[in-house]
């Protein structure tokens, strides 16, 4: 149920006109963080790839994922089988980071890449020059409010929910599980049994989101072309 109150900040809205929304947060002055979020499968790496390629030199994109908890940490913590969920990641390690990001006083500030291939992330793997004007930062529990991940919003100057259909999100996450050679019934069990679940726990963002965007993909502009749709 959409509230009266809430109309104006939920749109229907193409990469075009979501890469000049970001063009004017990074030409507003200073060092800016525009926070993406979303559940699983939702379309934020595809979002993000596109403000990256059209802003080029005016924006770093710095994914939460970089953030997972290592798979040796987790196997200890018996929640390798839940990698994902909100308490699977370093949490204070992440708002951290965004606090150096967003004060700008060093001269670069490197940030970890989760790597989908490996699992895992690889640190001092993404540098941000101070001059950059944009931080883009996305991830599944930006504005999720327990374990921590409370202390990200104000750090954000706007978020953006990323909003699709269920049935849709599925096809996606199963697709994505498939690319990286996973069998197809491997893949579905995985969707239901982590996906689906976090999925549940990020939905509630929406209602803390600065903006709820259902995404229409297509290219911002001739030059640049977006495929497919992850994360």
């Amino acid at each position: 149920m959409i509230r009266p109150d809430e109309t104006s900040r939920i749109i229907d809205a193409d990469l075009a006109t979501l890469v000049q929304r970001a063009r004017m947060i990074a030409a507003a002055g200073g060092r800016k963080v525009l926070g993406i979020t979303g559940t699983p499968g939702a379309g934020k790496s595809t979002v993000c790839a596109a403000l990256q390629d059209a802003l080029g030199d005016a924006a770093v994109l710095v994914g939460m994922d970089g953030f997972h908890l290592a798979n040796a940490e987790l196997m200890r913590l018996g929640r390798r089988d839940r990698k994902g969920a909100p308490d699977t990641f370093d949490v204070p390690g992440y708002v951290s980071l965004l606090r150096r990001l967003r004060a700008a006083d060093e001269p670069v500030v490197y940030a970890p890449f989760f790597d989908r291939s490996l699992e895992e992330s690889i640190g001092s793997a993404i540098a941000v020059p101070a001059r950059v004007p944009l931080v883009i930062t996305e991830g599944n529990y930006l504005l999720h409010d327990e374990d921590g991940w409370d202390a990200v919003a104000p750090l954000l100057d706007e978020s953006w929910f990323l909003d699709v259909e269920v049935d849709e999100r599925r096809r996606r996450l199963v697709a994505r599980r498939e690319s990286y050679g996973h069998p197809s019934d491997a893949a579905a069990a995985w969707v239901d049994d982590v996906d689906e679940p976090n999925a549940r726990v990020v939905e509630p963002a929406r209602e803390r989101a600065d903006l709820v965007v259902r995404v229409t993909i297509s290219t911002p502009s001739p030059q640049h072309t977006t495929q497919g749709v992850r994360s």
